[in-house]
């Protein structure tokens, strides 16, 4: 009761850390139940949780006794297996140094414990409320999408791109990759006679390998396994929504010969990612035709023509605000 009154007297206040390639971005929500929210955002030049970076927060958190405090996972040992089965895990690996979420009692993402305990003591001195796995924010941003139809979805962040295939909710396959750019990927990708790239689809998935598993059966719970960040009840995107999808060339933001390079590297691991998952046995392969693009950076146009031109698929783009998106699930985790 006394929390109650005192939840109507002060705002809630959400903080979100998103750590970008040569910077830190902190997003500031200072949400009450009388006033429309307020939103504010500052980048530092520095990918370490510095003096100036904790004064700016602490600057808003001593408002309320209600503050939040939410880091999205970047541990490079992270991903989603189709299964919630502690007997079934086995087949997809060994995760035994792995902590493992359940997302609904259907399909299970797991991240590096050292990884958690890194983030832990980096903001020790503000303390973290929430560590958001990408493939929460995933299947959270594309839960319109994901609950209909089968399909490719992917979160683009600069360094890494999280690949989830879904099939009406049911997580088929799921993948967490490193794109660094490599200045060298020139020599890679261009021919030097024409300057052409020369892509041979065929010779790296063979559609005729497609093998379609049974589907696995007895999903358990957990039990007492501590969730992080399951998101239980997330407000599903209006249909009006769609039109947020970005279909023609001009509404890209294109960022000129780097970001031709990084967006290339980003093709050829969705490539790979694909071929994985038509060729591997574990999972329960089915032909994707759709893909859909949580384009957290700006990607150029050159992404969207690969995967139409060179694997013939559907493509749609969406502009994902990673503050905002860390910052509504924060939400729906304290309703």
């Amino acid at each position: 009761m006394l929390d109650k009154l005192f939840e109507s007297i002060y705002s809630k206040i959400f903080v979100a850390i998103v750590i970008e390639r040569s910077k830190s971005v902190v997003y500031i929500q200072i949400s009450s139940k009388k006033h429309t929210p307020k939103n504010y955002h500052k980048s530092f030049e520095d990918r370490e949780f510095t003096t100036t970076m904790r004064e700016y927060i602490d600057s808003f958190i001593g408002e309320s006794p209600f503050s939040y405090i939410c880091v999205l996972d970047y541990s490079e040992e992270q991903g989603a297996i189709p299964t919630c089965s502690t007997k079934d895990m086995t087949v997809f690996g060994d995760f035994s140094a792995s902590k493992m979420m359940c997302h609904e009692n259907d399909w299970a993402y797991y991240t590096s414990v050292s990884g958690i305990e890194t983030i832990k003591k980096t903001y020790a001195g503000i303390g973290v409320d929430f560590i958001f796995s990408s493939f929460s924010i995933l299947s959270s941003f594309f839960k319109d999408k994901i609950e209909t139809q089968l399909g490719l979805f992917v979160l683009v962040e600069e360094n890494f791109i999280t690949v989830g295939v879904f099939d009406k909710m049911k997580l088929l396959f799921g993948e967490h990759l490193y794109v660094g750019h490599d200045n060298n990927q020139d020599e890679m990708m261009m021919d030097s006679s024409d300057s052409e790239i020369d892509l041979d689809l065929e010779s790296s998935i063979d559609l005729d390998d497609i093998d379609t598993m049974s589907d696995i059966d007895g999903l358990d719970d957990f039990g007492d396994i501590e969730d992080l960040d399951a998101i239980d009840e997330i407000d599903e995107f209006s249909q009006s929504q769609d039109d947020d999808f970005l279909d023609e060339e001009e509404d890209f933001l294109v960022q000129g010969p780097s970001s031709f390079n990084e967006d290339y590297q980003r093709f050829t691991a969705i490539q790979n990612s694909v071929n994985r998952f038509y060729k591997d046995s574990k999972y329960q392969s089915k032909f994707i035709e759709t893909v859909y693009i949580a384009d957290a950076i700006g990607v150029s146009a050159d992404l969207k023509t690969y995967l139409e031109e060179e694997m013939f698929f559907s493509v749609f783009v969406r502009h994902i605000d990673l503050g905002g998106e860390m910052i509504d699930l924060a939400k729906a985790e304290l309703k």
